[in-house]
């Protein structure tokens, strides 16, 4: 469901189709489950205190308690046995391969 949701609802759009982030916008991928859920929770609240995190409130305004869950537990507990999504690191944007 979390991985349906992050291309549903267009995180791929700025963070990349394998949640490795651009030059722009960070790397969701591995990140730890409750930063993301505190992250995703304070834009839902219109909380953002930079101009690129204040970008995110619409997107996180349209999301559910549920689909928050969904998505973070994507990102946070990718698992090479559990799923086919491979970040593609060469795309990270921070100048690494």
């Amino acid at each position: 469901m979390g991985k349906n949701l992050y291309f549903a609802k267009g995180c791929n759009g700025c963070h990349g189709i394998s949640a490795s982030g651009t030059n722009l916008y960070p790397a969701l991928a591995y990140r730890r489950k409750p930063f993301l859920i505190s992250k995703l929770k304070s834009y839902r609240a219109k909380q953002g205190t930079t101009q690129q995190s204040q970008l995110m409130i619409p997107f996180a305004m349209e999301l559910s308690d549920k689909e928050i869950d969904a998505i973070t537990t994507f990102l946070s507990d990718y698992n090479e046995n559990k799923s086919n999504y491979k970040p593609d690191l060469s795309t990270r944007g921070d100048g690494g391969s």
